[in-house]
């Protein structure tokens, strides 16, 4: 049956601790900091990735206040346009009807003007006829101190008819 020896268990026991301790320095050792180095690059892809994620949604974050700021500004470059051109009809507005006044009433001095040197000379040739009529009538000729006399009372009674 089975007999146990204690000295080939003891050359067994050696024999398997020297066999773990070749082992664990030669196999396990360097296999462990294999691992731990893989370990390591992986927690730092992971470190890594988790960075620029956190970066990305910076970026984004900032990129969406950008495109705010962006249309706000091009509301307020709409805005100011839009009160610009309002302005500037106003303006044109205005010059025009200062410009109609203006014409009219350079329009209102020349017919007021025109008025008056038509009635003058109006005045001129009744007078002159007046006194045609007037000389023929008495058939003689008036001097021109009578002449002068007599288109002043003339003149003074067509005036007074206005």
């Amino acid at each position: 049956m089975l007999e146990f020896h204690l000295g080939t268990i003891l050359f067994q026991l050696v024999t398997f601790l020297i066999l773990m301790l070749l082992v664990s320095r030669f196999a396990v050792r360097p296999l462990l900091g294999v691992m731990k180095k893989r370990q390591d690059y992986i927690d730092e892809q992971i470190t890594a990735a988790e960075k620029n994620r956190e970066e990305a949604e910076k970026l984004v974050a900032e990129q969406r206040e950008a495109l705010e700021t962006a249309r706000r500004e091009a509301r307020e470059i709409i805005d100011r346009a839009k009160k610009q051109k309002e302005r500037e009809a106003e303006e044109i507005i205005r010059q025009a009807q200062e410009r109609a006044e203006r014409m009219i009433n350079e329009a209102t001095a020349q017919i007021t003007r025109e008025k008056e040197k038509a009635l003058a000379d109006l005045r001129d040739e009744v007078g002159r006829l007046s006194v045609l009529l007037a000389a023929k009538v008495l058939e003689k000729e008036l001097d021109a101190e009578e002449q002068s006399k007599l288109v002043g009372r003339y003149l003074e009674q067509v005036g007074e008819l206005q």
